[in-house]
């Protein structure tokens, strides 16, 4: 191993749109790793990119702890265990794990996330996406917290995203009928001809509240919102009576260049007696085992699509992160290191 531990470290709170001069570039020196029984050094190989990140370096309350000045920016990934304490996890073995922007890092199986080995034939861009924390949030927050049915009708936003993606492609595999929004004419082709969506909405171009009477005319029964902003404004005047709407992002006010939107249409949740609902994948780790095992089937039967976006370099790190922001990824964001 090298001398040093390479670093992205935050170096200030964002005001509006992320910049690379919000982090630093650090080498930290690699220090005696006296690992404990059980304990792992990993060194990462691939890191993962999700909008969330943007919340976390917030100096707020949130469901985790925002990353502190100076502190390492806190990152998934897939790494390679390079000295272990651990016998199940020799040196060699794939694990995923949330070790953050740097080279090296000590992994417990106290971590909130703890390495977990990946099994075989899973690929680290496997694990990051369609196996990872992406596809358990998108099957997770549809049927548990949306309570998906078949035959209903469920509107997706950021629908060409990586967690979009696949809870439009799960709404369809459990047979509800269902529409996506995404920004483009390309993103919204991909959506139909290649997901299947019975529907796509392309919002740079087309007004989103107008289209959704068009192909929802009975109202939508179950939205899986990431985007907030205008587009749940629009979204909450086509809710069906009883429907549900299911907050899983909303990344058109993480750089505070929106508000969280909805409060305009409040009233019309009441008038139609529907549910709007928050979701957090870590209320629900308890049934990943459950939803690993049915995205697992769907995979082995070729039911399941997904787009990879991946990028390289060490320095290219934060910029990577931006990508999301700027709609310029096509499926998961990853970067192989």
């Amino acid at each position: 191993m090298p001398g040093i531990n390479r670093q992205w470290l935050l170096d200030r709170r964002p005001e509006g749109a992320l910049a690379v001069t919000d982090f630093r570039y650090h080498e930290a020196e690699m220090p005696e790793f006296d690992l404990a029984a059980g304990e792992v050094l990993v060194q990462n190989r691939w890191l993962g990119f999700d909008a969330t990140q943007r919340e976390w370096i917030k100096d707020q309350e949130g469901y985790m702890p925002p990353v502190a000045i100076g502190e390492v920016m806190r990152a998934s990934s897939i790494a390679e265990v390079v000295q272990s304490r651990d016998p199940q996890l020799p040196e060699g073995t794939l694990v995923s794990g949330m070790y953050g922007w740097q080279d090296y890092a000590v992994a417990r199986p106290t971590d909130l996330f703890p390495p977990l080995p990946l099994f075989p034939g899973v690929t680290p861009g496997m694990a990051l996406a369609v196996l990872g924390a992406t596809g358990l949030t998108a099957y997770l927050g549809l049927t548990v917290t949306g309570g998906l049915k078949a035959g209903q009708t469920v509107l997706v936003s950021a629908a060409a995203g990586a967690t979009g993606s696949l809870a439009l492609q799960i709404a369809r595999l459990d047979g509800a009928r269902a529409i996506g929004i995404a920004g483009g004419a390309e993103k919204c082709a991909w959506l139909q001809q290649t997901l299947g969506a019975d529907g796509a909405i392309d919002y740079r171009n087309e007004d989103v509240g107008a289209r959704l009477a068009d192909l929802c005319p009975q109202g939508f029964d179950l939205f899986f919102d990431n985007v907030g902003g205008a587009i749940l404004d629009a979204a909450i005047a086509h809710v069906a009576p009883h429907g549900r709407i299911v907050l899983c992002g909303q990344i058109a006010g993480y750089d505070g260049s929106a508000g969280s939107g909805g409060a305009p249409k409040l009233m019309t949740l009441i008038y139609r007696r529907a549910r709007i609902e928050g979701f957090l994948l870590l209320d629900h780790l308890d049934r990943a085992g459950e939803a690993m095992q049915q995205i697992g089937q769907w995979l082995a039967e070729g039911r399941l699509h997904w787009n990879e976006d991946v990028q390289e370099g060490f320095e290219n790190i934060p910029r990577t992160l931006m990508r999301l922001f700027r709609g310029e990824n096509r499926g998961k964001q990853m970067l192989r290191l």
